[in-house]
């Protein structure tokens, strides 16, 4: 059998420099996403604009490593969240663990 291995980013930069908390771990575990996060901020809305620049950095990410440009790549996400949003595809559960 396989040796099972976890494949963690990085900690940014900045906050190894600086300091910070993270809010936020999402990984592919055959093939599904499993999260951890916390609340993190007051408002909601909030996570709207984290949202949002995940999938700004995500789409750079497609347009230095694929041949999508970063709007072809953005334009695909904002389909996936519209479609997500929709009809989704596993809600899952959740915990609060931290």
């Amino acid at each position: 059998m396989a040796e099972r291995k976890f494949e963690a980013l990085n900690v940014p930069p900045d906050a190894v420099e600086k300091g910070g908390v993270e809010i936020l771990r999402a990984s592919v575990v055959e093939g599904a996403v499993s999260i951890a996060l916390r609340r993190a901020f007051d408002d909601p809305f909030t996570w709207g604009v984290l949202l949002v620049d995940l999938a700004r950095h995500a789409s750079r990410v497609y347009a230095m490593e694929t041949d999508l440009s970063e709007e072809e790549a953005m334009a695909e996400i904002t389909a996936g969240i519209q479609a997500e949003l929709e009809d989704p595809s596993d809600p899952g559960s959740t915990q609060s663990l931290n």
